[in-house]
């Protein structure tokens, strides 16, 4: 499924470590192998992606969510 989302970059400190996006409505999404240019904890963005359900994860922090394009916000 393909979904847009705006939200905050967030770095999770959940197992290893994992990169979050906080959606401005309130639910997070684990980025899957997010760009290094997502890297960067306080981002405001808006992703668009696919939800991943092939997909398992340490964290556990809500739908895995593969980035497919994004937009840095001001």
């Amino acid at each position: 499924m393909s979904i847009q989302v705006e939200g905050t970059i967030e770095r999770k400190g959940l197992g290893p470590g994992t990169w979050a996006l906080v959606g401005n409505d309130g639910k997070t999404y684990e980025l899957h192998k997010p760009p290094n240019d997502l890297h960067k904890n306080g981002l405001k963005v808006k992703v668009a992606g696919k939800i991943r359900e092939d997909v398992m994860s340490f964290a556990m922090i809500g739908p895995i969510l593969e980035v497919q394009n994004f937009e840095v916000l001001t």
